[in-house]
């Protein structure tokens, strides 16, 4: 029963890979949306926070659905890819990372922006006042007091990402060594007869990938919030 079979374990693999592949996406310009979002004010900016944080509310199967007909080899932006590079990303690994990214998008953008609201401005204001530039502000003293943010929405969006289902099967199908995420290993497995015991080893490695991506978040938020003295 303990033992996992070639492609139990090309899917564990693969949704490790999906997921690092997300979140390193998705980081810097999550970083940049919840900074804009909390310190700028400009017209329709409560529109881009409702755009932004879609993802969260909407069904994931509509996300999937949406990408699909964006990215499809018909869809404008698919069929330019397609054109223009020779890229395809529905139904292929490169699709899947893209559809976790848009789900876990909000995610990393909510814990980044709670932690710019809670820096302090004054900190900004002199350091304008001394004659930094915006850049210097931002990578010398708002990006190091941001990072237990950082770190924990970069934990949790990678623990969400190994868990993300819908989106995935609409958006890039569910082909066992080419798109099949753990989440769909499990659902294949519940489909098959016989399969009780590979979808109760595969749940076990998703019960434990998400517990251990919620811990790692809180113990290294609070190594960071001691090492800058919060």
């Amino acid at each position: 029963m303990l033992a996992f079979s070639d492609v139990e374990l090309a899917a564990v693999g693969l949704s490790l890979r999906i997921a690092l592949v997300a979140v390193g996406f998705v980081l810097p310009p999550a970083i940049l949306v919840a900074w804009l979002l909390a310190r700028c004010r400009f017209p329709g900016k409560s529109l881009v926070d409702g755009i932004v944080h879609l993802p969260l509310v909407l069904p994931p199967v509509v996300v999937g659905y949406l990408l699909l007909l964006l990215f499809g080899v018909r869809g404008p932006l698919g069929a330019w890819l397609d054109q223009a590079f020779g890229i395809r990303l529905v139904f292929t690994a490169q699709g899947a990372a893209v559809a976790t990214a848009v789900m876990v998008f909000p995610l990393m953008v909510r814990a980044v922006r709670l932690s710019v609201e809670a820096l302090d401005p004054g900190l900004d204001e002199a350091a304008r006042t001394l004659g930094a530039g915006t850049l210097d502000r931002f990578f010398t003293i708002s990006l190091p007091l941001m990072l237990p943010g950082v770190l924990s929405g970069a934990i949790v969006a990678f623990a969400a990402s190994l868990g993300e289902f819908g989106a995935v099967v609409t958006f890039a199908s569910n082909v066992p060594g080419e798109t099949q995420t753990l989440p769909l290993a499990i659902y294949a497995a519940t489909q098959t007869p016989g399969g009780e015991d590979v979808a109760a080893r595969l749940a076990g490695v998703s019960l434990a990938l998400a517990l251990a991506g919620l811990l790692l978040s809180e113990v290294l938020a609070r190594r960071v919030r001691r090492m800058l003295g919060r």
